[in-house]
Protein backbone atom coordinates (compact mmCIF):
# COMPACT_ATOMS: atom_id res chain seq x y z
CA UNK A 1 0.00 0.00 0.00
CA UNK A 2 1.34 3.40 -0.95
CA UNK A 3 0.07 6.84 -0.06
CA UNK A 4 1.83 9.91 -1.46
CA UNK A 5 4.79 7.69 -2.43
CA UNK A 6 5.21 6.54 1.17
CA UNK A 7 5.02 2.79 1.71
CA UNK A 8 3.14 1.66 4.80
CA UNK A 9 5.00 -0.98 6.89
CA UNK A 10 3.45 -4.43 6.95
CA UNK A 11 3.17 -6.79 9.92
CA UNK A 12 4.88 -9.42 7.78
CA UNK A 13 8.06 -7.33 7.96
CA UNK A 14 8.49 -8.36 11.59
CA UNK A 15 9.58 -11.86 10.58
CA UNK A 16 12.76 -10.29 9.15
CA UNK A 17 13.20 -8.02 12.17
CA UNK A 18 12.86 -10.52 15.00
CA UNK A 19 16.26 -9.92 16.72
CA UNK A 20 15.53 -6.21 17.02
CA UNK A 21 11.95 -6.87 18.16
CA UNK A 22 13.20 -9.26 20.85
CA UNK A 23 15.65 -6.64 22.13
CA UNK A 24 12.93 -3.98 22.20
CA UNK A 25 10.78 -6.29 24.35
CA UNK A 26 13.86 -7.08 26.47
CA UNK A 27 14.41 -3.37 27.09
CA UNK A 28 10.80 -2.87 28.24
CA UNK A 29 10.76 -5.99 30.42
CA UNK A 30 14.12 -5.12 31.95
CA UNK A 31 12.95 -1.59 32.74
CA UNK A 32 9.72 -2.87 34.29
CA UNK A 33 11.60 -5.52 36.26
CA UNK A 34 13.98 -2.94 37.66
CA UNK A 35 11.10 -0.62 38.61
CA UNK A 36 9.14 -3.40 40.30
CA UNK A 37 12.20 -4.43 42.32
CA UNK A 38 12.73 -0.73 43.15
CA UNK A 39 16.29 -0.93 41.89
CA UNK A 40 17.34 -3.06 44.87
CA UNK A 41 17.79 -6.25 42.86
CA UNK A 42 19.79 -5.37 39.71
CA UNK A 43 20.06 -9.10 39.02
CA UNK A 44 16.53 -8.93 37.58
CA UNK A 45 17.46 -6.42 34.85
CA UNK A 46 20.80 -8.18 34.36
CA UNK A 47 19.22 -11.60 33.84
CA UNK A 48 16.53 -10.25 31.49
CA UNK A 49 19.17 -8.42 29.42
CA UNK A 50 21.41 -11.49 29.14
CA UNK A 51 18.52 -13.76 28.12
CA UNK A 52 17.25 -11.21 25.60
CA UNK A 53 20.67 -10.72 24.01
CA UNK A 54 21.23 -14.48 23.77
CA UNK A 55 17.81 -14.96 22.17
CA UNK A 56 18.42 -12.14 19.69
CA UNK A 57 21.82 -13.62 18.84
CA UNK A 58 20.27 -17.03 18.17
CA UNK A 59 17.67 -15.47 15.86
CA UNK A 60 20.34 -13.48 14.04
CA UNK A 61 22.39 -16.64 13.45
CA UNK A 62 19.27 -18.39 12.13
CA UNK A 63 18.81 -15.55 9.62
CA UNK A 64 22.27 -15.95 8.05
CA UNK A 65 21.02 -18.32 5.34
CA UNK A 66 17.40 -17.16 5.36
CA UNK A 67 17.72 -13.72 3.76
CA UNK A 68 16.30 -13.71 0.24
CA UNK A 69 16.55 -12.51 -2.41
CA UNK A 70 20.34 -12.14 -2.80
CA UNK A 71 20.21 -8.40 -2.39
CA UNK A 72 18.32 -8.57 0.89
CA UNK A 73 14.79 -7.51 1.74
CA UNK A 74 13.51 -3.99 2.28
CA UNK A 75 11.25 -3.73 5.33
CA UNK A 76 9.36 -1.15 7.38
CA UNK A 77 8.11 0.79 4.39
CA UNK A 78 11.50 0.59 2.64
CA UNK A 79 13.11 2.52 5.49
CA UNK A 80 15.40 -0.40 6.35
CA UNK A 81 16.92 -3.40 4.62
CA UNK A 82 17.94 -6.80 5.97
CA UNK A 83 20.81 -8.24 3.94
CA UNK A 84 24.15 -9.93 4.50
CA UNK A 85 25.82 -6.79 5.81
CA UNK A 86 22.96 -6.08 8.23
CA UNK A 87 23.21 -9.63 9.62
CA UNK A 88 27.00 -9.31 9.98
CA UNK A 89 26.61 -6.18 12.08
CA UNK A 90 23.67 -7.65 14.00
CA UNK A 91 25.92 -10.41 15.28
CA UNK A 92 28.76 -7.98 15.98
CA UNK A 93 26.61 -5.60 18.04
CA UNK A 94 24.86 -8.37 19.97
CA UNK A 95 28.22 -9.91 20.85
CA UNK A 96 29.62 -6.54 21.98
CA UNK A 97 26.49 -5.79 24.02
CA UNK A 98 26.47 -9.21 25.68
CA UNK A 99 30.17 -9.04 26.55
CA UNK A 100 29.68 -5.56 28.04
CA UNK A 101 26.69 -6.63 30.13
CA UNK A 102 28.53 -9.67 31.51
CA UNK A 103 31.72 -7.82 32.37
CA UNK A 104 29.88 -4.81 33.78
CA UNK A 105 28.29 -7.16 36.33
CA UNK A 106 31.80 -7.58 37.81
CA UNK A 107 32.77 -3.89 37.62
CA UNK A 108 33.00 -1.78 40.76
CA UNK A 109 32.24 1.32 38.68
CA UNK A 110 28.83 -0.12 37.78
CA UNK A 111 28.00 -2.44 40.68
CA UNK A 112 29.81 -0.69 43.55
CA UNK A 113 27.97 -0.21 46.84
CA UNK A 114 27.59 3.52 46.33
CA UNK A 115 26.13 3.18 42.86
CA UNK A 116 22.46 3.89 42.27
CA UNK A 117 20.07 2.53 39.64
CA UNK A 118 22.39 -0.34 38.77
CA UNK A 119 19.77 -2.22 36.78
CA UNK A 120 19.28 0.69 34.40
CA UNK A 121 22.77 0.20 32.99
CA UNK A 122 21.91 -3.21 31.57
CA UNK A 123 18.65 -2.12 29.93
CA UNK A 124 20.38 0.93 28.45
CA UNK A 125 23.02 -1.35 26.94
CA UNK A 126 20.22 -3.38 25.34
CA UNK A 127 18.60 -0.23 23.98
CA UNK A 128 21.89 0.97 22.49
CA UNK A 129 22.36 -2.43 20.85
CA UNK A 130 19.00 -2.10 19.09
CA UNK A 131 19.79 1.43 17.91
CA UNK A 132 23.16 0.35 16.51
CA UNK A 133 21.51 -2.53 14.64
CA UNK A 134 19.02 -0.11 13.07
CA UNK A 135 21.92 2.15 12.00
CA UNK A 136 23.36 -0.76 10.02
CA UNK A 137 19.99 -1.41 8.34
CA UNK A 138 18.96 2.15 7.39
CA UNK A 139 18.44 2.82 3.68
CA UNK A 140 16.57 6.10 4.02
CA UNK A 141 17.84 9.47 5.28
CA UNK A 142 15.00 9.70 7.79
CA UNK A 143 15.96 6.39 9.42
CA UNK A 144 19.63 7.33 9.13
CA UNK A 145 19.12 10.38 11.30
CA UNK A 146 16.71 8.76 13.78
CA UNK A 147 18.99 5.78 14.37
CA UNK A 148 22.04 7.99 14.93
CA UNK A 149 20.10 10.06 17.45
CA UNK A 150 18.92 6.89 19.17
CA UNK A 151 22.51 5.79 19.70
CA UNK A 152 23.55 9.32 20.67
CA UNK A 153 20.88 9.93 23.31
CA UNK A 154 21.56 6.57 24.95
CA UNK A 155 25.29 7.26 24.89
CA UNK A 156 24.89 10.59 26.68
CA UNK A 157 23.08 8.92 29.57
CA UNK A 158 25.57 6.04 29.82
CA UNK A 159 28.59 8.37 29.75
CA UNK A 160 27.25 10.17 32.82
CA UNK A 161 26.12 7.01 34.59
CA UNK A 162 28.28 7.72 37.67
CA UNK A 163 26.30 10.86 38.44
CA UNK A 164 28.13 11.52 41.72
CA UNK A 165 31.46 11.67 39.87
CA UNK A 166 32.47 15.06 38.51
CA UNK A 167 34.62 13.39 35.87
CA UNK A 168 31.69 11.33 34.60
CA UNK A 169 29.36 14.34 34.61
CA UNK A 170 31.89 16.37 32.66
CA UNK A 171 32.23 13.56 30.11
CA UNK A 172 28.48 13.45 29.59
CA UNK A 173 28.17 17.23 29.16
CA UNK A 174 31.01 17.32 26.62
CA UNK A 175 29.46 14.42 24.75
CA UNK A 176 26.08 16.19 24.60
CA UNK A 177 27.59 19.45 23.32
CA UNK A 178 29.73 17.85 20.63
CA UNK A 179 26.92 15.48 19.67
CA UNK A 180 24.37 18.28 19.31
CA UNK A 181 26.64 20.39 17.11
CA UNK A 182 27.67 17.51 14.86
CA UNK A 183 24.06 16.34 14.58
CA UNK A 184 22.97 19.81 13.44
CA UNK A 185 25.79 19.92 10.87
CA UNK A 186 24.84 16.53 9.44
CA UNK A 187 21.14 17.37 9.41
CA UNK A 188 21.86 20.49 7.38
CA UNK A 189 23.84 18.41 4.89
CA UNK A 190 20.99 15.89 4.63
CA UNK A 191 18.49 18.69 4.02
CA UNK A 192 20.67 20.10 1.22
CA UNK A 193 20.92 16.67 -0.39
CA UNK A 194 17.16 16.19 -0.15
CA UNK A 195 16.60 19.63 -1.67
CA UNK A 196 18.83 18.77 -4.63
CA UNK A 197 17.45 15.29 -5.28
CA UNK A 198 13.90 15.31 -3.89
CA UNK A 199 14.37 11.84 -2.45
CA UNK A 200 15.03 10.36 0.99
CA UNK A 201 15.85 6.87 -0.31
CA UNK A 202 19.54 6.16 -0.96
CA UNK A 203 18.73 4.53 -4.30
CA UNK A 204 16.53 7.46 -5.34
CA UNK A 205 19.31 9.92 -4.52
CA UNK A 206 21.72 7.92 -6.68
CA UNK A 207 19.33 7.91 -9.64
CA UNK A 208 19.04 11.71 -9.52
CA UNK A 209 22.81 12.16 -9.16
CA UNK A 210 23.51 9.87 -12.13
CA UNK A 211 21.07 11.91 -14.17
CA UNK A 212 23.03 15.08 -13.43
CA UNK A 213 20.30 16.50 -11.25
CA UNK A 214 22.63 18.04 -8.67
CA UNK A 215 25.02 20.97 -9.00
CA UNK A 216 28.62 19.75 -8.29
CA UNK A 217 29.54 22.44 -5.75
CA UNK A 218 26.29 22.04 -3.85
CA UNK A 219 26.79 18.28 -3.83
CA UNK A 220 30.31 18.74 -2.45
CA UNK A 221 29.03 20.96 0.38
CA UNK A 222 26.28 18.49 1.28
CA UNK A 223 28.66 15.50 1.27
CA UNK A 224 31.24 17.31 3.42
CA UNK A 225 28.58 18.26 5.98
CA UNK A 226 27.19 14.71 6.11
CA UNK A 227 30.69 13.25 6.35
CA UNK A 228 31.46 15.67 9.19
CA UNK A 229 28.47 14.40 11.19
CA UNK A 230 29.38 10.77 10.61
CA UNK A 231 33.05 11.46 11.37
CA UNK A 232 32.01 12.63 14.81
CA UNK A 233 30.33 9.28 15.44
CA UNK A 234 33.48 7.34 14.52
CA UNK A 235 35.83 9.94 16.14
CA UNK A 236 37.81 10.83 13.02
CA UNK A 237 40.07 13.91 13.08
CA UNK A 238 39.12 16.79 13.35
CA UNK A 239 35.87 15.62 14.99
CA UNK A 240 37.60 13.58 17.68
CA UNK A 241 37.89 16.05 20.55
CA UNK A 242 35.13 14.44 22.60
CA UNK A 243 36.64 10.96 22.47
CA UNK A 244 39.55 10.99 25.02
CA UNK A 245 37.68 13.01 27.65
CA UNK A 246 34.48 10.97 27.35
CA UNK A 247 36.34 7.65 27.48
CA UNK A 248 38.35 8.74 30.51
CA UNK A 249 35.35 10.10 32.41
CA UNK A 250 32.80 7.41 31.57
CA UNK A 251 32.76 4.08 33.46
CA UNK A 252 35.31 1.78 31.83
CA UNK A 253 32.70 -0.80 30.65
CA UNK A 254 30.87 2.09 28.96
CA UNK A 255 34.12 3.31 27.37
CA UNK A 256 34.73 -0.25 26.13
CA UNK A 257 31.31 -0.34 24.45
CA UNK A 258 31.76 3.18 23.03
CA UNK A 259 35.13 2.22 21.55
CA UNK A 260 33.63 -0.52 19.36
CA UNK A 261 29.81 -0.28 19.16
CA UNK A 262 28.98 3.26 17.96
CA UNK A 263 32.15 3.28 15.86
CA UNK A 264 31.19 0.07 14.06
CA UNK A 265 27.62 1.37 13.66
CA UNK A 266 28.98 4.62 12.20
CA UNK A 267 31.05 2.70 9.67
CA UNK A 268 28.09 0.49 8.79
CA UNK A 269 25.98 3.59 8.11
CA UNK A 270 28.76 5.24 6.11
CA UNK A 271 29.26 2.12 4.00
CA UNK A 272 25.58 1.78 3.15
CA UNK A 273 24.98 5.49 2.55
CA UNK A 274 28.02 6.44 0.50
CA UNK A 275 28.31 3.16 -1.39
CA UNK A 276 24.60 3.12 -2.26
CA UNK A 277 24.56 6.75 -3.42
CA UNK A 278 27.93 6.99 -5.17
CA UNK A 279 29.39 3.60 -6.06
CA UNK A 280 26.62 0.98 -6.36
CA UNK A 281 25.27 -0.35 -9.63
CA UNK A 282 26.63 -2.12 -12.68
CA UNK A 283 27.71 1.04 -14.52
CA UNK A 284 31.30 1.33 -13.24
CA UNK A 285 32.13 4.30 -15.46
CA UNK A 286 29.17 6.29 -14.14
CA UNK A 287 30.10 5.45 -10.56
CA UNK A 288 33.71 6.57 -11.08
CA UNK A 289 32.53 9.83 -12.59
CA UNK A 290 30.18 10.41 -9.67
CA UNK A 291 32.93 9.75 -7.13
CA UNK A 292 35.31 12.10 -8.92
CA UNK A 293 32.67 14.84 -8.93
CA UNK A 294 33.47 15.49 -5.27
CA UNK A 295 37.08 14.14 -5.38
CA UNK A 296 36.12 11.51 -2.83
CA UNK A 297 39.46 9.59 -2.87
CA UNK A 298 41.55 12.65 -1.96
CA UNK A 299 39.09 13.78 0.71
CA UNK A 300 38.95 10.44 2.52
CA UNK A 301 42.64 9.60 2.13
CA UNK A 302 43.68 12.88 3.78
CA UNK A 303 41.26 12.31 6.67
CA UNK A 304 42.56 8.75 7.03
CA UNK A 305 46.24 9.74 7.09
CA UNK A 306 45.74 12.63 9.51
CA UNK A 307 43.52 10.56 11.84
CA UNK A 308 45.90 7.61 12.20
CA UNK A 309 48.95 9.87 12.58
CA UNK A 310 47.38 12.15 15.17
CA UNK A 311 45.96 9.25 17.20
CA UNK A 312 49.26 7.39 17.38
CA UNK A 313 51.45 10.41 18.10
CA UNK A 314 49.27 11.66 20.95
CA UNK A 315 48.92 8.14 22.39
CA UNK A 316 52.71 8.06 22.76
CA UNK A 317 52.57 10.65 25.55
CA UNK A 318 49.75 9.17 27.59
CA UNK A 319 50.39 7.80 31.07
CA UNK A 320 46.74 6.88 31.70
CA UNK A 321 46.04 3.49 30.11
CA UNK A 322 42.36 4.21 29.42
CA UNK A 323 43.20 7.53 27.78
CA UNK A 324 45.94 5.83 25.75
CA UNK A 325 43.41 3.30 24.48
CA UNK A 326 41.09 6.18 23.59
CA UNK A 327 43.71 7.79 21.36
CA UNK A 328 44.65 4.43 19.89
CA UNK A 329 40.99 3.92 18.94
CA UNK A 330 41.22 7.18 16.98
CA UNK A 331 44.26 5.78 15.17
CA UNK A 332 42.35 2.62 14.26
CA UNK A 333 39.61 4.76 12.74
CA UNK A 334 42.32 6.10 10.42
CA UNK A 335 43.23 2.57 9.37
CA UNK A 336 39.58 1.70 8.76
CA UNK A 337 39.06 4.78 6.59
CA UNK A 338 41.68 3.41 4.19
CA UNK A 339 39.05 0.96 2.97
CA UNK A 340 36.82 3.91 2.05
CA UNK A 341 39.23 5.58 -0.33
CA UNK A 342 37.65 4.34 -3.56
CA UNK A 343 34.45 2.73 -2.22
CA UNK A 344 35.45 -0.59 -3.77
CA UNK A 345 33.89 -3.88 -2.68
CA UNK A 346 37.30 -5.22 -1.67
CA UNK A 347 37.99 -2.19 0.50
CA UNK A 348 34.57 -2.25 2.18
CA UNK A 349 34.80 -5.99 2.88
CA UNK A 350 38.19 -5.44 4.53
CA UNK A 351 36.54 -2.82 6.78
CA UNK A 352 33.96 -5.36 7.94
CA UNK A 353 36.59 -7.96 8.74
CA UNK A 354 38.77 -5.44 10.57
CA UNK A 355 35.79 -4.26 12.61
CA UNK A 356 35.24 -7.85 13.75
CA UNK A 357 38.88 -8.16 14.80
CA UNK A 358 38.91 -4.70 16.36
CA UNK A 359 35.84 -5.50 18.46
CA UNK A 360 37.52 -8.56 19.97
CA UNK A 361 40.89 -7.00 20.76
CA UNK A 362 39.71 -3.58 21.89
CA UNK A 363 36.97 -4.93 24.16
CA UNK A 364 39.56 -7.27 25.67
CA UNK A 365 42.03 -4.46 26.37
CA UNK A 366 39.37 -2.27 27.99
CA UNK A 367 37.98 -5.15 30.06
CA UNK A 368 41.46 -5.84 31.39
CA UNK A 369 41.55 -2.20 32.55
CA UNK A 370 38.18 -2.80 34.27
CA UNK A 371 39.54 -5.83 36.13
CA UNK A 372 42.66 -3.94 37.25
CA UNK A 373 40.64 -0.90 38.30
CA UNK A 374 38.50 -3.09 40.56
CA UNK A 375 41.59 -3.87 42.65
CA UNK A 376 43.93 -0.88 42.26
CA UNK A 377 41.37 1.91 41.74
CA UNK A 378 43.84 3.32 39.22
CA UNK A 379 44.31 3.53 35.46
CA UNK A 380 47.84 4.99 35.61
CA UNK A 381 50.53 3.05 33.77
CA UNK A 382 52.99 3.26 36.68
CA UNK A 383 50.55 1.28 38.84
CA UNK A 384 50.66 -1.61 36.36
CA UNK A 385 54.15 -2.63 37.54
CA UNK A 386 54.44 -6.40 37.82
CA UNK A 387 50.78 -7.06 37.04
CA UNK A 388 51.87 -9.95 34.86
CA UNK A 389 53.11 -11.73 37.99
CA UNK A 390 50.15 -10.74 40.16
CA UNK A 391 47.51 -11.89 37.63
CA UNK A 392 49.43 -14.08 35.12
CA UNK A 393 46.57 -15.49 33.02
CA UNK A 394 44.95 -12.10 32.57
CA UNK A 395 48.38 -10.60 31.86
CA UNK A 396 48.99 -13.11 29.07
CA UNK A 397 45.62 -12.32 27.51
CA UNK A 398 46.38 -8.59 27.70
CA UNK A 399 49.59 -9.20 25.72
CA UNK A 400 47.48 -10.99 23.09
CA UNK A 401 45.18 -7.96 22.85
CA UNK A 402 48.09 -5.50 22.68
CA UNK A 403 49.89 -7.54 20.02
CA UNK A 404 46.74 -7.70 17.92
CA UNK A 405 46.11 -3.96 18.29
CA UNK A 406 49.66 -3.35 17.07
CA UNK A 407 49.14 -5.64 14.09
CA UNK A 408 51.96 -8.13 14.55
CA UNK A 409 51.63 -11.79 13.55
CA UNK A 410 50.26 -14.27 14.48
CA UNK A 411 47.42 -12.23 15.95
CA UNK A 412 44.17 -11.32 14.19
CA UNK A 413 45.07 -7.62 13.98
CA UNK A 414 47.84 -8.49 11.53
CA UNK A 415 45.42 -10.20 9.14
CA UNK A 416 42.95 -7.33 9.45
CA UNK A 417 45.56 -4.71 8.58
CA UNK A 418 46.91 -6.91 5.78
CA UNK A 419 43.51 -6.98 4.07
CA UNK A 420 43.13 -3.20 4.45
CA UNK A 421 46.59 -2.58 3.02
CA UNK A 422 45.96 -4.96 0.11
CA UNK A 423 42.68 -3.22 -0.76
CA UNK A 424 44.43 0.16 -0.94
CA UNK A 425 47.46 -1.18 -2.83
CA UNK A 426 45.10 -2.79 -5.32
CA UNK A 427 44.15 0.75 -6.37
CA UNK A 428 47.82 1.91 -6.21
CA UNK A 429 47.52 4.30 -3.29
CA UNK A 430 51.00 3.38 -2.10
CA UNK A 431 51.69 6.57 -0.16
CA UNK A 432 48.73 5.91 2.12
CA UNK A 433 49.95 2.35 2.81
CA UNK A 434 53.42 3.68 3.67
CA UNK A 435 51.93 6.16 6.16
CA UNK A 436 49.82 3.40 7.71
CA UNK A 437 52.86 1.13 7.99
CA UNK A 438 54.90 3.83 9.73
CA UNK A 439 52.00 4.46 12.12
CA UNK A 440 51.86 0.77 12.98
CA UNK A 441 55.54 0.94 13.93
CA UNK A 442 54.82 3.95 16.16
CA UNK A 443 51.97 2.12 17.88
CA UNK A 444 54.32 -0.75 18.68
CA UNK A 445 56.06 1.49 21.23
CA UNK A 446 53.11 2.57 23.35
CA UNK A 447 51.25 -0.74 23.21
CA UNK A 448 54.24 -2.79 24.30
CA UNK A 449 55.23 -0.20 26.85
CA UNK A 450 52.21 -1.49 28.76
CA UNK A 451 53.42 -5.09 28.33
CA UNK A 452 56.93 -4.05 29.43
CA UNK A 453 55.67 -2.45 32.63
CA UNK A 454 53.52 -5.49 33.38
CA UNK A 455 56.13 -8.18 32.76
CA UNK A 456 59.60 -6.59 32.91
CA UNK A 457 59.06 -4.49 36.04
CA UNK A 458 58.73 -5.91 39.51
CA UNK A 459 55.84 -4.70 41.69
CA UNK A 460 56.69 -2.32 44.50
CA UNK A 461 57.39 -3.84 47.88
CA UNK A 462 54.17 -4.37 49.77
CA UNK A 463 52.15 -4.33 46.53
CA UNK A 464 53.07 -7.75 45.20
CA UNK A 465 50.15 -9.85 46.45
CA UNK A 466 48.21 -11.82 43.80
CA UNK A 467 45.12 -10.19 42.32
CA UNK A 468 42.21 -12.55 41.85
CA UNK A 469 39.67 -12.19 39.07
CA UNK A 470 36.22 -13.73 39.14
CA UNK A 471 35.36 -16.73 37.00
CA UNK A 472 33.06 -14.52 34.90
CA UNK A 473 35.89 -12.08 34.18
CA UNK A 474 38.21 -14.90 33.13
CA UNK A 475 35.48 -16.40 30.95
CA UNK A 476 34.72 -13.16 29.08
CA UNK A 477 38.42 -12.34 28.62
CA UNK A 478 39.08 -15.85 27.29
CA UNK A 479 36.12 -15.58 24.89
CA UNK A 480 37.83 -12.48 23.48
CA UNK A 481 41.47 -13.61 23.61
CA UNK A 482 41.03 -17.04 22.01
CA UNK A 483 39.32 -15.70 18.83
CA UNK A 484 41.86 -12.85 18.68
CA UNK A 485 44.58 -15.46 18.44
CA UNK A 486 42.61 -17.98 16.36
CA UNK A 487 41.53 -15.46 13.70
CA UNK A 488 45.20 -14.73 13.04
CA UNK A 489 45.56 -18.35 11.87
CA UNK A 490 42.09 -19.44 10.69
CA UNK A 491 40.34 -16.44 9.24
CA UNK A 492 38.94 -17.69 5.94
CA UNK A 493 35.35 -18.33 7.01
CA UNK A 494 34.93 -14.94 8.68
CA UNK A 495 36.54 -13.12 5.76
CA UNK A 496 34.11 -14.92 3.44
CA UNK A 497 31.23 -13.75 5.66
CA UNK A 498 32.43 -10.15 5.35
CA UNK A 499 32.79 -10.50 1.58
CA UNK A 500 29.30 -12.00 1.30
CA UNK A 501 27.87 -9.15 3.35
CA UNK A 502 29.21 -6.54 0.94
CA UNK A 503 28.18 -8.60 -2.12
CA UNK A 504 24.56 -8.89 -0.97
CA UNK A 505 24.46 -5.16 -0.26
CA UNK A 506 25.88 -4.45 -3.72
CA UNK A 507 23.41 -6.87 -5.28
CA UNK A 508 20.54 -4.98 -3.65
Amino acid sequence: MELLHVKIPSWSDLQYWLPEAVLCVTFLLGLLGDIMSRGRRPVVAFAISVVGLLAAGALAIADINAVAPAGGRAIMGDLMVVDGMAIFFRLLFIFAGLATVLFAWTSEEIMGRRRENKGEFFVLTTLMTVAMMVMAEARDMLMLYLSMEGVGLTSYVMAGYMRTSLRSTEASIKYVIFGSVSSAIMLYGLSLLYGMTGSLQFSGIRDVLLGGGAEPFGLLVAVVLILAGMSYKIAAVPFHFWCPDVYEGAPTPVAALFSVGPKAAGFALMIRFFYSTFAAGTNIAASDALIKTINWPLLVSVISAVTMTYGNLVALRQTNVKRMLAYSSIAHVGYLLMGFVLLSEMGLASILFYLLVYTLMNLGAFFFVVAVNNHLKSEQLEDYKGLGYRMPWAGVMMVVFLGSLTGVPPFAGFVGKLYLFMAVMDRQWFWLVIIAGLNSVISLYYYFRVAKVMWLSRPDEGHDSPLRLTWLQYTVLACLAVPTLALGLYFGAFKDLADAGIRTMAGG
